[in-house]
């Protein structure tokens, strides 16, 4: 089994992550049988300030030593269970030293494989704002919604001053699917869970549209790629997939 590298930047999400390639890997082959996983993680708080000026360039410095450490532990590839963080590593300038599955594929492919067309995308307002999921969806042959300018707002400040802490609320679970509730009324046929943290509130059965998980969905993908079944990775940063 090939050994994965979880490059993390939030916590919470990179958590889930880990312990989904766990319970994947026994649904696979056995329970207590998995790849070797290495999860390394610098605070995110060191860069969030370069995330509000957007400067792509220090947070892939940033994100770059944490894949260094994942190379010198031996990993074969490495999965980044956040996002966000994918506006950055698809700006790199410079290839990252272990190719990686990229998390808005992921998301996109199996949207296009359960036969959606168009697709409700949550998450930090740099994901719903951003160019990683416009460009994945392209690429899928998805259309894409995002909520209101003010649900951005609202929803980006629950996943950083809530899900990021571990608080998990009845009130912030009403306002996440009352926006996807409207996402739905706006034709959406899906919904792409894009902070990893997401689904530590919301549930496929809280939802009112389908979901797509993109933590458990990265997790799958990784361990199918360990065990052989799905191809190493070529990625390795930058816009070219």
């Amino acid at each position: 089994m090939l050994h994965i590298g979880v490059l993390a930047h939030s916590a919470d999400g990179a958590a889930l992550c880990f312990l989904e390639m766990i319970r994947e890997s026994a649904r696979v082959v056995g329970p207590h049988l998995h790849p070797e996983i290495t999860l390394s993680i610098l605070p995110m708080g060191d860069v969030l300030g370069a995330w509000e000026r957007m400067d792509l360039q220090a947070i892939n410095r940033h994100l770059m030593r944490t894949a260094e450490r994942l190379k010198a532990a031996g990993c074969d590839f490495f999965v980044c269970p956040d996002n966000t963080a994918h506006i950055a590593l698809d700006a790199a300038t410079e290839p990252y030293p272990l190719p990686g599955l990229h998390i808005a594929d992921i998301v996109a492919k199996n949207a296009t494989a359960d036969g959606r067309r168009r697709l409700a995308l949550l998450g930090t307002r740099w994901t719903m704002e951003g160019p990683a999921y416009p460009a994945a969806c392209a690429r899928a042959g998805l259309e894409m919604r995002t909520p209101s300018r003010e649900d951005r707002v609202r929803l980006d400040r629950i996943i950083f001053d809530e899900l990021c802490q571990g608080k998990l609320t009845a009130e912030a679970r009403g306002e996440f699917v009352r926006v996807i509730d409207g996402l739905k009324t706006d034709g959406c046929d899906a919904v792409a869970l894009s902070c990893t943290e997401i689904p530590l509130l919301i549930s496929p059965d809280d939802s009112p549209l389908p979901t797509l998980d993109s933590t458990r969905l990265l997790a799958h993908a990784a361990v199918q790629v360990a065990h052989g079944k799905r191809p190493l990775p070529s990625w390795r940063g930058g816009s070219s997939k």
